[in-house]
């Protein structure tokens, strides 16, 4: 069972992923703005939250950079709108996964279990054995553990989901990876809906590199490789 908190300024979506979150087992708590979320989320102890983008008070946008000031607990954004800069934005804050309105709440349902599983596995690693993979004569460097990256010593800072994605492309280097395994491995379920969200993370993943970025290497028709020029 996982504690969420849904985000929306419409009463009958609230009602609706209520219906299912709770069918499912889960305690729901319901905010009616990005104000309203950012108060409920420093007084409540949430698994995962549910925010829309477009509200009055305090848009979805705003009141996650807030929570990514104190929190890395996940986020879905939902929104009626599909443009890749919104897309882009949210996965730059840092968000989980974006949904796209109309929705099925079942479907919304599968991906709060496929992230929550995810968020539960990166725990666990914590206990695991140091790792480091440097890069480029120590160029760039990335610690797998402790999930920091370094470009010719300056650290830089990534998403949650660009740090999972890199990581699985480094352990994988050399190696021609399909659009359909990555999203399976690093999303964690058999990907349905909008697959540009995998162009999309990849477009941040090679700016958040820099000069690096052309280590990513697309194979066209078929997915991704990672290699070190």
């Amino acid at each position: 069972m996982y504690n969420i908190l849904i985000v929306d300024d419409e009463e009958m979506i609230r009602k609706l992923i209520r219906k299912y979150a709770e069918f499912d087992g889960h305690k729901v708590t319901e905010a009616s703005d990005g104000m309203d979320a950012v108060i409920k989320f420093k007084n409540g102890n949430f698994d995962i939250i549910l925010m829309d983008i477009m509200m009055p008070e305090l848009d979805g946008f705003s009141a996650s950079r807030e929570i990514r000031k104190t929190s890395n607990i996940p986020i879905i954004m939902l929104s009626a709108r599909g443009e890749e800069y919104d897309k882009i934005n949210g996965f730059e804050i840092g968000i989980d996964d974006y949904v796209v309105k109309p929705f099925s709440p079942k479907e919304l349902m599968l991906r709060v279990e496929a992230i929550m599983k995810r968020a539960k596995a990166r725990g666990d690693v914590q206990e695991s054995k140091n790792e480091v993979i440097s890069l480029a004569n120590g160029g760039l460097v990335a610690d797998l553990t402790a999930r920091i990256v370094y470009i010719d010593g300056k650290r830089i800072d990534m998403s949650p989901k660009e740090y999972e994605l890199f990581f699985y492309m480094l352990k994988n280097k050399n190696i021609a990876l399909s659009r359909d395994k990555l999203l399976s491995d690093v999303w964690g379920y058999d990907f349905f809906g909008d697959d540009r969200t995998l162009d999309t993370h990849i477009k941040i993943l090679r700016k958040s590199l820099g000069k690096y970025s052309d280590f990513i290497v697309t194979i066209r028709g078929m997915g991704y490789r990672f290699e070190e020029k």
